[in-house]
């Protein structure tokens, strides 16, 4: 029972950060941030990897999605840390997320909740092919949206961190005492053998 509980566990958590991958996957497409876009799609990779090991007992997997997921804690910690401009850290370093390809930002920027984009006209500031403008009203900044996004990939993250490593266990401890390849081997099982019943017997001639 504990097994069935673990396993239906960690495919509950791998499908909510499939689900939360791909919703962030789509925003990062909309705000060409290249670098996220190459991130999501290695840890929905690794994610759907680990759901198969959970459903084909294969705690290998399970440990590559484990080690995956420590990286992809330390990936979004960076994210918190860049758009809240911890240390040397600034938003206005663009090739960190769109490596040096465009001057777009977060799709949040220009389209989080109450925000109001007003162009700038006739403005020497901006570059060919691009405009400025101001945003204003928002409810709640980009940045600290974008903040939250990686906060609940990192509590995923943990989550299935704990339950992957508690299943691969379980698949391990169930591989080392039964061997499913040889069937009843692991157990010292031994096919019947044949016995013969034919004994000799000496051969007796008349002389």
């Amino acid at each position: 029972m504990g097994k069935c509980d673990g396993r239906c566990t960690l495919l509950v958590i791998c499908s909510l950060q499939l689900v939360a991958a791909l919703q962030r996957q789509v925003f990062d497409f909309l705000g060409y941030q290249w670098a996220p876009i190459l991130a999501n799609f290695l840890h929905i990779m690794a994610v759907i990897l680990g759901m198969f090991g959970t459903v084909q007992f294969r705690f290998r997997y399970l440990i590559f999605y484990a080690v995956w997921l420590v990286l992809w804690v330390g990936w979004n910690s960076f994210i918190i840390c860049f758009y809240l401009e911890v240390g040397k850290l600034s938003q206005n370093r663009d090739f960190l997320m769109t490596f040096n390809t465009s001057l777009h930002r977060s799709w949040w920027m220009e389209h989080g909740p109450g925000c109001l984009v007003t162009p700038v006209l006739d403005s020497q500031m901006a570059p060919d092919d691009h405009h400025v403008i101001t945003v204003s009203g928002c409810l709640l900044d980009y940045q600290y949206i974008e903040v939250l996004s990686s906060a609940i990939q990192i509590l995923l993250a943990l989550f299935g961190f704990v339950y992957a490593c508690y299943v691969s266990k379980v698949f391990q401890d169930d591989e080392d005492s039964f061997d499913f390849i040889g069937g009843f081997d692991s157990y010292g099982y031994q096919p019947p053998q044949k016995s013969s019943h034919l004994q000799l017997q000496p051969l007796y001639t008349a002389g």
